[in-house]
This record gives structure tokens, sequence and C-alpha cells, in this order.
């Protein structure tokens, strides 16, 4: 049996442990390093957070766009998106400023380098937020509220898991990484309840077959924001025990 290698655990679930490498002859340039560390750790955490609110609002936008039939809302949502990809060019800095000038080893350097996947993630759920925001705008009509319950059923669950999954790395919590995976199971049921909904929606009315096609493309990016929150569950995961888990 394959012996499991046993990484250094976080006691305090809400600020991330700091390692860093071997002691210093001089205690005030190792302390003066050990702050510089938690700080950027701190500062990185921090961006990490904003950028992650910022793509919530624009769910939320997304959502309330699509309900009340708002097109100037929804075409505002995808400038939003260039401010999300900031935040990633940003949080991608930071990360190398830490990885390349302070070396940070095992708990610290997992930290850093799972914060990289993470933002990718973000940065893709920011970009269907945007889509989303699209097609209302250029397809608005009292036909898109078809089945609108259910995909703002989506939507609020799509923004939930988004905001947990973000929260389960920040705070280092696997129970929520876990839990919030789960709810991945009710989105994908929800979908093809939509689908479904809409495949009779077409029957019914074929003369707006392109606009069910159009419903049925925006519930499909909500089912897709829910399984880039699961890869960041993956994440939180990798980053606390070192190891891949997969929940798909």
């Amino acid at each position: 049996m394959a012996t499991r290698t046993r990484y250094l655990r976080r006691p305090n679930k809400s600020r991330r442990k700091i390692i860093l490498r071997a002691d210093s002859a001089d205690g005030g340039r190792n302390m003066s390093a050990r702050k510089y560390l938690e700080e950027g750790l701190a500062e990185m955490n921090m961006s990490l957070k904003e950028m992650c609110l910022l793509v919530e609002d624009m769910i939320d936008q997304a959502v309330t766009s699509l309900t009340e039939n708002d097109t100037a809302l929804a075409a505002g949502i995808h400038e939003r998106d260039k401010r999300v990809d900031e935040y990633e060019m940003e949080i991608e800095r930071m990360c190398m400023r830490l990885l390349l000038k302070e070396q940070p080893v095992a708990a610290d350097f997992r930290s850093v380098s799972t914060t990289l996947k993470v933002i990718t993630d973000i940065e893709r759920i920011g970009d269907q937020a945007g889509d989303i925001g699209e097609l209302i705008a250029a397809n608005g009509g009292a036909a898109l509220k078809a089945d609108a319950a259910r995909l703002k059923m989506m939507g609020i669950l799509a923004k939930d898991m988004v905001k947990n999954s973000v929260d389960s790395f920040i705070f280092s919590d696997e129970r929520l990484a876990d839990e919030t995976a789960k709810k991945d199971d009710r989105l994908d049921e929800l979908f093809v309840e939509v689908k479904n909904g809409l495949i009779e929606f077409m029957k019914a009315r074929p003369e707006n077959a392109d606009d069910a096609l159009v419903l049925m493309m925006i519930a499909k990016y909500f089912e897709r924001i829910g399984d880039h929150a699961v890869n960041v569950c993956e994440w939180t995961k990798y980053e606390e025990t070192g190891e891949h888990v997969k929940f798909q």
C-alpha cells in the first residue's frame, strides 16, 4: 500500500499558516520576511474575495435583467467583465511576486499556486455572466420570460455556489467545499428541467423557437458557472490535503 504523504495543516481556519525557508541568523530579517509574506497573502485573499463579489453581482444582474426583461441592465454586465479580467491579472502578479521573491515552501507554496488556478475559474465565471448579459440584451422580449422561474432558481443557486466555493478556499473550509460541490447535482437537475420545458415550449410555439434556444444557452451558462464553482471546491481540497479530488 502506498504511503500517503502528510502535510502541515492550518490550526486557524480563518488565517493561513505561514511557513518560510530555513531560519536566518538575522532574526530581524526573518521576521521582516514573515511579515511581508503574511501581508502578501492577506492582500491576495482580499483581492480574490473582491473579484468573487464582482462576479456574484454580475450573476445577480443577469437574473434580474432576465426576469424583469431589463435589456439596459443586461447590456452593462459585459462591460463589468473587463474589471474581472483586471482582477485576474492583478492577483496573478501578486502570486508571482510572492513565489519569486519570498519562495514560500510547503503549505504556503501550495496556497499561492492554487490561487492561480482559482482565479482562472472565477474569470471564466465572469465571462459566462457577461455572455448571459449579451444574450439578454440582444434578444430581450416577452418570449424570453418563458420558464424564467426555473432560470431564476438556477441563477440564484449558481451565485450561491460561487460565493461558498471561494469562501471555502479563502478560509480553508473543506466541509463547506464538500457541501457546495453537492449542490451542483441540483443545478444539473434544474438544467434538465429547463431544457425539457423549453422543448415543450418550442412544440407549442414554434414561432418562438429562436427565443427558446437563447434561453437554453442561458441555462447552459448557469450550469457551467456551477461547474467552475465545483472546480474551486476541488482546489480547496487540494490546497488543504495535497491530493487532487474530483467531485464530478
